[in-house]
């Protein structure tokens, strides 16, 4: 089954174009977590595991980020691949990586994420160039979400500038980077903030049939209604994320597990107006 095929069906079973983040930070872990498990790894395992297991019903996808795990050193990589081994064959896995090399050491990154974690997707930043890329490309039951208008405050740094020279007259990098990936593979997908709803427009014409990741909706601000619009006529399937709001819906409950499950339901049904054009 290609990536494009797992999504929709992914977003089908779960009536929902949402994905759950997986941002565990210790700090944050629950209470009965940390009085049950003393070990740090043991309790970003466990809360994983249960988030997991809250939202799967609403939501088509998960999305860890891996400097979460990184950060617990050695035994950070092993979590990290237990919890990937827990989200379920039906839903999507998408490893939140932003990596971005060449040649051998992109290779060697394709091979960790997709070939020993089975991640169905990864994020990747190219600002190496499209080489960086190519690694990626070759299996079309593997799909790339590229940073092309993330939704923190610093991609006015450069990817809402404006350039000219070899770049196409007036156009900004996102739009550029959204157009060169319109011709490079059908498995390209396209990191857009819902933050930046005005700003993605021309990136989503470049690039009508990218296959969505969108952050930014939840802590960050993003307007969902918003978003609903800018996406009407848009081709790709969106994946819209949120992390710390649902994860840590609950940190300070006794009953954590069932206000994330609540949480993700309520992001559910605000997102029924896009998931419909998609099943």
């Amino acid at each position: 089954m290609n990536f494009t095929d797992k999504l929709r069906k992914a977003i089908a079973s779960a009536e929902s174009c949402l994905c759950v983040g997986l941002d565990p930070d210790p700090e944050r872990i629950p209470l009965p977590l940390k009085e049950a498990f003393p070990d740090e790894d043991k309790q970003i395992l466990e809360f994983c595991r249960r988030v997991i297991e809250a939202t799967k019903p609403h939501a088509c996808a998960f999305k860890p980020n891996t400097a979460f795990f990184e950060a617990l050193g050695s035994k950070g990589w092993a979590v990290l691949e237990e919890v990937a081994d827990m989200v379920p064959s039906n839903r999507v896995l998408i490893m939140d990586a932003k990596r971005g090399d060449i040649g051998n050491t992109a290779a060697r990154y394709k091979h960790a994420f997709f070939d020993r974690m089975q991640a169905d997707a990864i994020t990747l930043n190219p600002l190496m160039g499209m080489e960086t890329l190519d690694p990626f490309l070759d299996d079309p039951q593997k799909a790339v979400f590229v940073l092309a208008m993330t939704s923190n405050r610093g991609a006015a740094d450069l990817l809402q500038r404006r350039f000219e020279g070899r770049l196409s007259l007036g156009e900004y990098i996102a739009e550029e980077l959204a157009k060169k990936m319109s011709k490079s593979s059908s498995h390209l997908g396209l990191v857009t903030g819902a933050t930046q709803t005005e700003w993605i427009k021309p990136v989503l014409n470049a690039f009508p049939e990218a296959h969505l990741l969108i952050p930014g909706i939840g802590k960050q601000g993003g307007d969902i209604k918003e978003l609903a619009g800018v996406l009407k006529n848009h081709k790709g399937l969106p994946v819209v994320n949120s992390s710390r709001s649902v994860i840590y819906a609950g940190e300070s409950s006794p009953e954590w597990m069932e206000l994330v499950s609540e949480k993700a339901l309520e992001l559910k049904r605000s997102l029924q107006e896009i998931t419909r054009r998609y099943v």
